[in-house]
């Protein structure tokens, strides 16, 4: 089969397709044809050695996809040949074929698409842990969604909105703050043009947000922190911006402020019924409608390193994901 190797850490770039051994499903693993594989800003970092993991060398990176079970190993049950499915791989999805835990593993809505499929797992899975689990968001507060136009923005804007929430989006630039609103935001700023904190003190009524959930990091951090009222918690997703922002602990002590990590991968492996029960959340929304992955651009394997460009100069308006066929 082909998938994208990385034989060492280095610039994406480096990366190539190449032919490999198919993979043997083992024990309690269910063997998928991928289809489809979302691409996220992780990966970039994950063959870069820049992540907070280091997978031995040789590896293929992508950690979701979705497709058809091709084989089941010994033991798995609730999977048969021929299943729609999206998988959690963690890593080895940006090949034609993956083998993962059926644990990680679940069927797909009848009308999903395997972009749709492809696209869910990590954004959407990591939002509504964050949003349910980390924020215990409640309906009727408001949610301040930075980077609202990409694909982790608009998945917090729809879950959001979906719980209850006031979303309001902040992005960079009108097409991007169009993407948000057309994910389901009632409110939006213009983070280049606009000051965050007061902007976001205008819409709330002086009030301040109830909830920020950052993917972004760099320059925005402290301001949209500081942009939260009373009680405020402040939800650390990641850097995409590429800077790891210095954040003044009196800003958590004033307003009783709280700043929570996010890190959906460890939290799941912890809490499988946990994570079973926020997927199945996710099902029931996208079946309601209230949850639509938007797909900026589906790529072919051999053009990968298109669809990481594209991410790193922001040109992505919610998910990229690389096809087979």
């Amino acid at each position: 089969m082909r998938a994208i190797v990385c034989r060492e850490f280095a610039p994406y770039t480096q990366l190539k397709v190449e032919e490999v051994a198919d993979p043997v499903p083992a024990e309690g693993q269910v063997l998928v044809d991928v289809k489809a594989a979302g691409v996220n800003f992780p990966d970039i970092l994950l063959v870069e050695g820049k992540y907070q993991m280091k997978p031995p060398l040789p590896f293929t990176p992508g950690g979701e996809c979705a497709g058809v079970v091709a084989a089941v190993g010994e033991g798995v049950k609730g999977f048969k040949p021929g299943d729609r499915v999206i998988a959690a791989a963690m890593l080895n999805a940006f090949a034609e074929k993956v083998a993962v835990p059926a644990g990680q593993v679940a069927p797909m809505p009848a009308k999903m698409s395997f972009e749709e499929g492809a696209a869910l797992i990590t954004t959407y899975a990591t939002t509504i842990h964050a949003l349910k689990q980390r924020a215990e968001l409640k309906a009727g507060e408001w949610l301040l969604v930075l980077g609202a136009g990409g694909g982790v923005g608009t998945a917090a804007v729809q879950i959001g909105k979906a719980m209850g929430a006031k979303v309001i989006a902040a992005a960079r630039g009108a097409d991007k703050l169009k993407t948000a609103r057309d994910a389901g935001a009632g409110e939006t700023l213009d983070y280049d043009s606009e000051d965050l904190k007061a902007r976001v003190r205008e819409i709330t009524g002086g009030q301040g947000a109830d909830v920020v959930y950052d993917p972004v990091g760099g320059a925005y951090s402290e301001a949209a922190l500081r942009a939260t009222g009373w009680g405020g918690r402040f939800l650390v997703i990641g850097f995409a911006a590429g800077d790891i922002p210095k954040i003044p602990l009196n800003l958590a002590l004033l307003n009783s402020r709280d700043i929570r990590g996010v890190f959906w991968g460890a939290w799941a492996a912890r809490n499988p019924k946990g994570n079973a029960a926020n997927m199945a959340a996710l099902f029931a929304m996208y079946e309601k409608g209230e949850i639509k992955p938007l797909i900026s651009k589906a790529y072919a394997l051999d053009d990968f390193a298109s669809a990481f460009a594209d991410m790193l100069a922001r040109k992505v308006r919610g998910k990229a994901v690389l096809v087979t066929g």
